[in-house]
C-alpha cells in the first residue's frame, strides 16, 4: 500500500465505481479531481456527498483540468474516457487503473478472475467453496460490487476474490494475483479493441506480473490462443476444459474429472448442481482448481457446490407458461453467452427454441453462431440499436423479426412458441442502448412474462413466476433445467 496523504490525483470517471475510488482516496487524505463527459442531473446528484467532501468535480468536459497530479486513475465506463487517456499521456501523467488502485491498497492475498463469460458466477462459487472450508473471502470487481469497496476490509481477510475486466487490466504496474483464473477467450469488446489478438493480449496481462510460485488456472482452448501469439505465463498452470479430454480437469457426461497428480479421478457430479451447460461445467472446474492450489479438503467444496444458488439474469428459469418455458439469460452480452445458452436449453428431435436478441453492438461478427441457430432455434426476435447488423447475419439460418421493444418482443414470442418450446432472452448485446444495465433488462422482462401469464388466466403469483432467486416455477416439477 502506498502513501496517498496531501498527493494530488486525477479520477478518469465518475460513474459508480469511480466514485468508490474518489471515497476512498479522500479517505486517505488525498486532493481528488475527477472528470466525466456524462453531465446528467443523476450523476451529479450521486456524486453530491464527493462535493461536500471536497473532491473538485468536472461534468461533462471534453478537456482534463488543469493542474499538477501525482497520478492518475482510469475507471473504465467514463464518458469521453478515450479521449481523457490519450491527453493525459500527452500530459505524461502517470496512469494507473481502477485494478490497480485497488490492488495497491488491499492488504491480502488475490485470486483474479478473468474470461469472456462466467466471471460472476465463477467468482461466487470460489466464494462458496472458501467459506466452506472456513477460509475468509469477499468478492469484489462487480458494477454492484467494485473493487475498491473491499480495500478497506481485506485487513480481515485471507484472500480478495476479484471479477476482473479486460478494460480494467489496461493500466496495470504491479497487479499480481496469486491465482489467476482465465475462463474463455472469445471475441468481445472489439468496439473497443481492433481485432482478436489485440483483446487477448490485453486479457493475458493477468499474467503477466506473475511469479513461478504462483498459480495460473486456464482453459484449455483459451491457452492454445495464448499459445498462438507467444503470450507468455511464468507461473504454475492448471488447464480445464469441457471439451478437452487431455486437460488436467475434464467434462465425462456429468462428470469432473481430475488428472491431477494426486488428486485423479471423479471430483464432482453436475448432476448434483443447479448449474447447467457446458459452460458451468467449466466454472466449476475452475473453482474446484482454486481450492486444489489453496489446499482446501474436496469434501466441503462439494458440499458448497452442491448448495449453490445461481444468480438472476443467467440462464435462469423464471417460470412456464402453457408448457412453454421463458428463461432469462440477459446476462449475455456477447455471441460466446448466447451460444452456450442456446446449447444449455434440452434439446428435441426438432428446432425449440425462440430467442430474443439485440442491444447496443460491441463490435462483434455475429455470423459464427449461424449454424447453431438453423440447428436449434425456430425464429428471433430482434430488438435495439443492433437488430438491423443481427438480421443481416441470422436471416439466411432462422427467422428474423424486427421489433420495437423488449416488451413487444416478448409477448410475439410467447404467441409463437408451442408447448415444449423455449424462449430465451439472450441479447448478445449489451443494455445500455435502451436499459440502465442487464440486471434492468431482465427485469423488464420477468414483468413481460408476468404481463403474458395474467393475460391468458394463468396468474402471476411469486409462486407460479417466480422473483429473481425463487426455486418454484408454474407447471414446473423441477426448480432448474435437466
Amino acid at each position: 500500500m502506498f502513501e496517498l496523504n496531501e498527493k494530488s490525483v486525477l479520477v478518469i470517471g465518475l460513474h459508480p465505481a469511480a466514485q468508490v475510488v474518489c471515497a476512498l482516496l479522500l479517505g486517505r487524505g488525498a486532493r481528488v479531481t475527477a472528470v466525466d463527459g456524462d453531465d446528467s442531473a443523476a450523476l451529479r446528484s450521486a456524486c453530491r456527498n464527493l462535493v461536500v467532501s471536497g473532491a473538485a468535480l468536472h461534468f461533462g468536459r471534453g478537456q482534463l483540468p488543469e493542474g499538477a497530479f501525482d497520478f492518475a486513475i482510469v475507471c473504465p465506463g467514463a464518458v469521453g474516457e478515450s479521449d481523457f487517456v490519450w491527453q493525459a499521456v500527452e500530459r505524461k501523467l502517470e496512469l494507473i487503473s481502477e485494478l490497480e488502485f485497488a490492488y495497491q491498497q488491499s492488504l491480502c492475498l488475490g485470486i483474479a478472475v478473468a474470461g469472456t463469460n462466467g466471471k460472476s458466477t465463477t467468482a461466487r462459487i470460489i466464494e462458496q467453496i472458501l467459506t466452506a472450508a472456513g477460509r475468509r473471502t469477499r468478492v469484489a470487481g462487480s458494477p454492484d460490487h467494485p473493487l475498491c469497496t473491499a480495500a478497506n476490509q481485506s485487513r480481515e481477510l485471507d484472500y480478495l476474490t476479484m471479477e476482473v475486466t479486460v478494460p480494467q487490466l489496461e493500466n496495470i504496474r504491479y497487479f499480481r494475483p496469486s491465482v489467476a483464473v482465465l475462463l474463455n477467450a472469445a471475441p468481445d469488446h472489439l468496439d473497443r479493441y481492433r481485432t482478436l489478438p489485440d483483446y487477448l493480449r490485453e486479457m493475458s496481462k493477468i499474467f503477466s506480473n506473475q511469479q513461478p510460485f504462483d498459480w495460473a488456472i486456464i482453459q484449455s482452448e483459451a491457452m492454445a490462443h495464448l499459445r498462438s501469439l507467444n503470450l507468455p505465463i511464468p507461473s504454475k498452470v492448471i488447464t480445464f476444459s469441457s471439451q478437452n479430454r487431455r486437460a488436467d480437469i475434464f467434462l465425462d457426461r456429468s462428470l469432473l474429472v481430475s488428472r491431477i497428480e494426486g488428486w485423479e479421478g471423479p471430483l464432482f457430479d453436475m448432476d448434483r448442481s443447479r448449474l447447467r451447460g457446458p459452460h458451468n461445467a467449466e466454472n466449476v472446474m475452475a473453482a474446484l482448481a482454486v481450492g486444489r492450489v489453496l489446499r482446501l479438503p474436496l469434501n466441503p467444496m462439494k458440499e458448497a457446490l452442491e448448495a449453490f444458488e445461481p444468480a438472476p439474469h443467467r440462464f435462469e428459469l423464471i417460470g412456464e407458461v402453457d408448457g412453454v418455458k421463458f428463461i432469462n439469460d440477459s446476462r449475455a452480452t456477447n455471441l460466446s453467452a448466447l451460444n452456450y445458452a442456446i446449447q444449455s436449453v434440452p434439446p428435441s428431435r426438432e428446432a425449440n427454441v425462440w430467442v430474443i436478441a439485440g442491444g447496443r453492438d460491441r463490435g462483434i461478427d455475429f455470423h459464427d453462431v449461424g449454424p447453431l441457430l438453423s440447428q436449434r432455434v425456430k425464429g428471433t426476435f430482434l430488438v435495439g440499436e443492433a437488430r438491423e447488423k443481427l438480421r443481416a447475419a441470422w436471416s439466411l439460418f432462422t427467422p428474423c423479426t424486427l421489433m420495437d421493444s423488449l416488451l413487444e418482443a416478448t409477448l410475439e414470442a410467447a404467441r409463437s412458441a408451442a408447448p415444449g418450446d423455449f424462449v430465451l432472452l439472450s441479447p448478445a448485446c449489451s443494455s445500455f442502448d435502451q436499459f440502465q444495465n442487464y440486471q434492468h433488462r431482465g427485469d423488464v422482462f420477468r414483468q413481460a412474462v408476468r404481463n403474458w401469464a395474467e393475460s391468458t388466466g394463468r396468474g402471476s403469483s411469486e409462486d407460479s413466476l417466480g422473483s429473481p432467486g425463487k426455486k418454484s416455477f408454474c407447471a414446473s416439477p423441477e426448480p432448474v433445467l435437466k
